[in-house]
C-alpha cells in the first residue's frame, strides 16, 4: 500500500460532512449487515462490474446454496456456475470458487487478514483485498474502486493524470483519510463509494446536494 503523503487540505472537515451524510443516507445493504469475511468477499467479487440492484437479487440465494466457505470449496464447478447464473462474467464464479479451495487448504478455512495474504487468492486485487480488510477486519486501509476514485480526483486532485502515478495519488489520499482501525475504518470506506455511487456519479455530479461541496476543488461551494 502506497505510503501516507503530505496532508490533504480540507480532509478533516470532507470526513466529517462525509460520515455525518452517511449515517443519514447510506442505504441498507445486505453486505453493510455482516463482518463475515466470506460473505463480504462475496459480495465484493458479485458487485465487480455489476450493479448494486442485480447483486442484491442474488446475493442471499448464493449464500443459501454455499453459506461458507467450506460447503463452496466442496461444491462441484457444474453447480457454482448454475449458482451464478444470470450475473455473467463468469471468470469470477470460477476465481471464486478457487478462492475458497485455496482458503481451506491453505488457510484452514479462514480468510485471512493480512493485505499481502489476500492478494495472493484468486480474483483478489488491491481494491477487494482491501475492501475486505476493511468490510470485514475493520482495518485502517483504502479500498479505491472507481466510485472512490472519481470522488477522490473531484475532490482533491482534479488535475491528477488518468495514469498509474495519478492513481498512486487517489490511493495515498485514500490512506490519509485512516488513522485508526475499528468501526470508522469501516465506515469512511463504504460513505466515500456510497458518495460516488449515489451523488457524486460517472454520468453527473449533483454538486447542488453534495455534502462535501465546500471542500470540492471541482464542485460548487457552498
Amino acid at each position: 500500500m502506497p505510503p501516507k503523503s503530505t496532508p490533504i487540505a480540507g480532509a478533516s472537515l470532507f470526513q466529517r460532512r462525509l460520515l455525518a451524510w452517511f449515517r443519514r443516507h447510506g442505504r441498507d445493504l445486505p453486505w453493510r449487515r455482516t463482518r463475515d469475511p466470506y460473505r463480504v468477499l462475496v459480495s465484493e467479487i458479485m458487485l465487480q462490474q455489476t450493479p448494486v440492484a442485480r447483486v442484491e437479487s442474488y446475493y442471499a440465494r448464493f449464500l443459501g446454496s454455499f453459506p461458507t466457505v467450506e460447503s463452496l470449496a466442496r461444491a462441484r464447478p457444474a453447480r457454482v456456475r448454475e449458482a451464478w447464473d444470470g450475473l455473467g462474467y463468469y471468470r469470477r464464479a470460477a476465481n471464486l470458487h478457487r478462492l475458497a479451495r485455496d482458503v481451506v487448504r491453505d488457510h484452514g478455512g479462514r480468510i485471512p487478514e493480512d493485505l499481502d495474504l489476500l492478494r495472493e487468492l484468486p480474483g483478489v486485487g488491491p481494491y477487494t483485498a482491501g475492501a475486505v480488510a476493511s468490510f470485514a477486519f475493520e482495518q485502517a486501509v483504502p479500498a479505491v474502486d472507481t466510485n472512490v476514485a472519481r470522488v477522490l480526483r473531484r475532490a482533491f486532485h482534479p488535475r491528477a493524470p488518468k495514469s498509474a502515478a495519478g492513481e498512486r495519488k487517489l490511493w495515498a489520499t485514500a490512506a490519509q483519510m485512516h488513522s485508526t482501525p475499528g468501526p470508522r475504518a469501516w465506515t469512511i470506506n463504504q460513505a466515500m463509494m456510497e458518495l460516488g455511487a449515489t451523488i457524486c456519479t460517472a454520468r453527473i455530479a449533483r454538486c447542488g446536494i453534495c455534502p462535501v461541496a465546500a471542500v470540492c476543488l471541482t464542485g460548487c461551494k457552498r
